[in-house]
């Protein structure tokens, strides 16, 4: 049986200057994945809960604080080489800039901007629903 990998991923939302709902995207430095588009986050930790994870992996990885909303939706997605599952909360920033410490690049994206970054293959399954909750 595949190896079952559990993720939480940041789905942090901001408004533009004209008040045009936003999200956070970063693209992947490192690994097999590296150079593709996905939501920050990372794996939960024993004994964490995946909102405690999700606060622990943006501070870590973003040197940012944020609050985690509700849950979105958990992907499950088969890699070749692991299961993925992936729970997806809505965030917001509470304090931080959202520096980049692990990734390549980084994008504010508005609604109309969802699709034009090369997004991993589990983030793109749930990019319907981030942008239907986009209000």
């Amino acid at each position: 049986m595949m190896k079952t990998i559990r993720v939480v991923a940041a789905i942090i939302t901001a408004a533009s200057e004209n008040g045009e709902p936003m999200i956070f995207a970063t693209q992947r430095g490192y690994g097999d994945l590296k150079g593709g588009w996905e939501f920050p986050g990372g794996k939960i930790e024993e004994g964490e809960t995946p909102e405690e994870a999700l606060v622990r992996e943006i501070e870590e990885e973003l040197d940012t604080e944020i609050e985690v909303g509700e849950l979105i939706d958990t992907i499950e997605y088969d890699y070749p080489k692991f299961h993925l599952s992936m729970d997806c909360f809505w965030c917001r920033i509470k304090e931080g800039h959202l520096v980049l410490k692990e990734h390549e690049a980084a994008r504010w994206l508005t609604r109309k901007q969802l699709r034009e970054v090369d997004w991993l293959p589990a983030d793109i399954t749930i990019i319907d629903e981030v942008e239907a909750g986009m209000d």
